[in-house]
């Protein structure tokens, strides 16, 4: 998996790329066909903006955050990041063997 940080009016930091790496961390531990990440980090006089674009298998994955912390925008676009790839997760599981199971008990 290759991840790309950039930031528009911002230093990239090593603080602040380890931090995003550490997020990134958490969303590959849940989805193993992650390719690449772009994410943007951007300062707009109080807001701070952190977005991402994530390429699985299957699809393409996009979610932005707006805080006044550019900490705090990297912890919800985590979340929002974490929940789309959970979701894209469970629509390409195959659910016809637990229905098989279930009508077999029935």
């Amino acid at each position: 998996m290759q991840v790309n940080l950039s930031g528009h009016h911002v230093e990239v930091t090593d603080a602040l790329r380890q931090y995003v790496g550490d997020k990134i961390k958490r969303i590959e531990r849940h989805f193993d066909n992650v390719t690449d990440i772009q994410c943007i980090l951007t300062v707009e006089k109080l807001e701070h903006k952190a977005e991402a674009t994530i390429h699985v298998s299957g699809a393409t994955l996009f979610a932005d955050a707006v805080d006044e912390n550019m900490y705090a925008a990297i912890d919800a676009l985590a979340d929002k990041l974490d929940r789309q790839v959970k979701k894209h997760k469970e629509k390409t599981t195959d659910h016809h063997a637990r229905d098989s199971l279930k009508r077999n008990v029935s």
